[in-house]
């Protein structure tokens, strides 16, 4: 049971906003030592959880270089490029790339487009100048509701494309364990086929949803300029 406080661990420090990776490591440190791991022995354990897991860490390579074209202006390459097509709107564009993204995962290509690669550097900036030529500039509020939008977009696209693709990790996992534990026989296909359905469904879903971020943005910029001329109209009253 004592083994159990390593979760206690983890409870409080997402609750006190601690660093993630350093909560993990701690709870894994005090799970190890109270499991009855020496020192040495919970640090081999870490060290031999990186080496097979060690994939997960490739898209780190890609950030010297991404650095490197964002400081030779990529970003704002984007927005000039995005600016040129005039019916692309943010939400419109968004929509585009979550199709792109599920398209590409079903066909497990996951490491095309992503985050650090695509989603930061381009797709994000994109948006952004694609909701400054529609609206004006940009709030910091709705700036960043751009951006959640964007990783929104890759997350929803990774998430329903990837099932769709036989060999990827999840349905071979889940073909060997049914098949090993109940004696059957299914086959990675007949999970992929049911899968077509789902990917359908969130693409229509949150494809909706962020084809309506170009009216959330209108809303949400017209009543913040208004609060802000309020403001300044009665802080100017008062200084008279």
């Amino acid at each position: 049971m004592l083994v159990l406080v390593g979760v206690a661990v983890v409870v409080a420090g997402f609750a006190l906003r601690r660093n993630p990776l350093l909560v993990v490591g701690a709870a894994g440190i005090v799970t190890g030592l109270l499991g009855g791991l020496s020192p040495r022995e919970v640090l081999a354990a870490f060290g031999t959880g990186f080496a097979n897991s060690r994939a997960v860490t490739v898209f780190a390579i890609t950030l010297p270089v991404i650095g490197l074209l964002e400081r030779y202006g990529l970003q704002e390459q984007a927005r000039v490029l995005v600016t040129r097509f005039a019916g692309l709107t943010a939400g419109r564009f968004l929509a585009l790339y979550l199709l792109l993204r599920q398209a590409t995962a079903a066909l497990g290509l996951n490491g095309v487009l992503g985050h650090a690669q695509t989603v930061r550097p381009l797709a994000a900036p994109m948006a952004e100048g694609a909701a400054e030529r529609r609206h004006g500039p940009l709030t910091g509020r709705a700036r960043e509701k751009v951006r959640s939008f964007a990783a929104s977009a890759d997350n929803v696209g990774l998430f329903f494309g990837e099932d769709v693709f036989l060999a990827v990790g999840s349905i071979l996992l889940i073909t060997g364990f049914v098949n090993t534990t109940y004696h059957t026989h299914l086959e990675p296909l007949d999970l992929a086929l049911w899968a077509v359905p789902t990917a359908l469904c969130a693409l229509a879903v949150h494809g909706w949803r962020l084809l309506r971020l170009d009216r959330a943005l209108a809303r949400d910029l017209a009543q913040e300029r208004t609060a802000a001329v309020a403001g300044g109209v009665a802080k100017d009253g008062a200084v008279r």
